[in-house]
């Protein structure tokens, strides 16, 4: 990480914001990859920043994966922070028709670094995404944080809409979103494939709507796949195990097209992690990750 003034401590990590027309790249058009100032991770090339006239650098296009999406706590706005750190950067706005793609990353040129085209370095990026709707995130979360090769799992929302991709309002069943985990992997250790294994067996993709007691649309079984590759994995397979006559009933695991993943509340990160004690932990997540522990392991040894 790096070393942060107080001004950028208090923009980056106070998730405060720079005074509009003040910052370094508010007009710059260099071409290169605009980074994260705290860990350095690239987040925006320069050929999708344009000039909003709005006092800030804005993008409307992101590096895939370099980008999370969060309700400000006021439900106004969705902030955007780096995936990897979550280092704040502004917010994001739809709607505004200012280039083809409509949308608008306002971006605090302080939150940034920016690297040349000639000095950006070519380094070769493997890491995949994959979205998982299984029931409670808590659960799904804990599972998936188990298996080696999965560099990062984060609990949110996916299949709705920014304004209402909010705990309060996604428990109420009234919003297309479903809880997810939003998975971050390494192929070369852990295959999308094992991680569609893991994800039939650790919770049951034949009750629609329902995850044991847990119980309305935000629970549904889902794949929201990011590729036709991962398209044509996760429907073979479905095919496979209906075939095979796993379960009794029929799977009813939709699969839809990835469209945007908004990360949730604080409360719900790492919350077996960090509440690993309490009765429902112990009780309904912690068999589950042993579970799905011993079966990784065959999978591994299978290989």
């Amino acid at each position: 990480m790096g070393k942060l003034t107080e001004f950028e401590k208090q923009v980056i990590e106070q998730k405060g914001t720079e005074a509009p027309f003040s910052g370094e790249y508010h007009q710059h058009d260099a071409k290169g990859t605009y980074c994260c100032k705290k860990c350095d991770a690239p987040l925006y090339r320069s050929d999708s920043k344009f000039n909003a006239h709005c006092g800030w650098p804005a993008f409307d296009d992101e590096i895939s994966g370099a980008i999370k999406r969060n309700i400000d706590a006021d439900g106004q706005r969705v902030e955007i922070v780096c995936a990897q750190c979550d280092g704040h950067l502004g917010h994001v706005f739809e709607g505004e028709f200012l280039t083809p793609k409509n949308i608008r990353h306002c971006v605090n040129s302080v939150s940034m670094t920016f690297k040349s085209a000639t000095a950006v370095p070519t380094v070769e990026h493997h890491d995949e995404l994959a979205t998982f709707g299984g029931g409670c995130f808590w659960c799904t979360e804990a599972v998936f944080s188990a298996l080696d090769g999965v560099k990062s799992v984060v609990s949110g929302y996916a299949g709705g809409n920014a304004d209402d991709a909010h705990y309060r309002a996604v428990c109420s069943g009234m919003t297309s979103h479903a809880e997810v985990v939003h998975i971050e992997f390494d192929p070369e250790i852990i295959s999308y494939e094992s991680l569609l294994a893991v994800f039939w067996q650790s919770h049951d993709p034949t009750t629609l709507n329902r995850q044991g007691n847990d119980s309305g649309p935000q629970y549904r079984s889902v794949v929201f796949i990011h590729s036709e590759k991962q398209a044509e994995i996760a429907n073979g397979m479905m095919n496979t195990l209906t075939n095979a006559g796993v379960w009794p009933n029929p799977i009813v695991t939709e699969v839809s097209a990835f469209d945007g993943f908004y990360a949730a509340e604080n409360q719900h990160k790492d919350y077996f992690a960090l509440n690993g004690e309490q009765a429902y932990c112990q009780i309904i997540i912690k068999p589950k990750v042993d579970k799905i522990k011993a079966l990784f392991a065959e999978l591994i040894k299978d290989k």
